[in-house]
C-alpha cells in the first residue's frame, strides 16, 4: 500500500482546511518545495499535491509552487485542482507530474475524462469526493446529487489509475478515515481505491493494509503529519510490511 503525504496549496503556502472549508485553513509553511524534500528525506517515493486555489478558479493558481516541488522531490507527484482541459493535462505530464487528479470534470464532462485516461495510459485519477455519501465539487464547495458508488462506476473499464476517495466530513478533522465507506467503494467497484480524509494515526495506517485485498491502493495523510501524530516513517514502513 502507498502512503502519499499531502501538500495543499493555498496562496504559495502549505496549508491544511478543515472539511474543505477555504476559510478555516491552518498554514504550515511557506516553503512547499522544502517540505517536499522533507517527505522524500523520510522515504516517501510518492506525493499528493492539491492546488486548492485552482480547485475553485478551474485553472492552475499555484503553478510556480507546483514547479518547485516537482523540482525538489525525486518520487511520483500526483496533482489535484482544477485541471479541467486537455491543455492542462498534458501540460502538467510535460513538467514532470506522474499522475493527474480530476474531480469536478468527472462528474461534469465524464467524456473528456474517460478521453484523457485512454490519451494518458495509467496517468489520470479520479476524485470521488463525499459528502453524506454524495458527491461534491468546485473544490467541495457543491454538492451534487450523484452517489459515489454511482460516479465510481461511470469509470469502471475506462482506464482510469485510481479512485481518490475524500470523506470530507473527516477532512482535515483527525477524526480517523471512514474505513467502512472506503472499503465499501472499494468492494463495489473494480478500480483501486485511495483513502483520504481524516486520517489521525498508526491505526488508520494499519487497518488500511488488512483491505489491501479489498482494493485499497494507498492512503492520503496530511494533517497528522504536520501536527506530529503520525510518523512518516513508520506509516511508509507498515504500508510496506502490510
Amino acid at each position: 500500500m502507498i502512503v502519499f503525504p499531502a501538500i495543499d496549496l493555498k496562496a504559495g503556502q502549505v496549508v491544511r482546511l478543515a472539511e474543505g472549508d477555504m476559510d478555516r485553513a491552518t498554514v504550515y509553511g511557506d516553503d512547499p518545495a522544502a517540505q517536499a524534500l522533507l517527505f522524500a528525506e523520510a522515504g516517501a517515493m510518492h506525493l499528493h499535491v492539491v492546488d486548492l486555489d485552482g480547485s475553485f478558479a478551474g485553472r492552475a493558481e499555484n503553478r510556480e509552487a507546483v514547479e518547485g516541488i516537482l523540482e525538489a522531490f525525486p518520487g511520483h507527484v500526483q496533482l489535484g485542482g482544477g485541471i479541467r482541459t486537455r491543455e492542462a493535462v498534458a501540460g502538467w505530464f510535460d513538467l514532470g507530474v506522474s499522475r493527474v487528479v480530476m474531480g469536478t470534470a468527472a462528474l461534469k464532462d465524464p467524456e473528456f475524462v474517460k478521453d484523457m485516461a485512454k490519451e494518458f495510459p495509467g496517468g489520470i485519477v479520479v476524485a470521488v469526493d463525499a459528502r453524506d455519501g454524495m458527491v461534491a465539487t468546485e473544490g467541495w464547495a457543491d454538492v451534487s446529487d450523484v452517489s459515489v458508488v454511482d460516479l465510481a462506476r461511470r469509470f469502471e473499464d475506462a482506464g482510469v489509475a485510481s479512485l481518490l476517495f475524500t470523506d470530507i466530513g473527516r477532512d482535515g478533522l483527525l477524526k480517523g478515515v471512514n474505513i467502512e465507506a472506503t472499503v465499501d467503494l472499494a468492494r463495489r467497484v473494480d478500480i483501486p481505491v485511495i483513502a483520504s480524509g481524516g486520517v489521525k494515526g498508526l491505526d488508520d495506517i494499519h487497518v488500511l493494509t488488512l483491505h489491501a485485498e479489498d482494493g485499497i491502493e494507498g492512503v492520503i495523510t496530511g494533517r497528522a503529519l504536520y501536527d506530529g501524530r503520525l510518523d512518516l516513517r513508520a506509516a511508509l514502513q507498515m504500508a510496506a510490511r502490510g
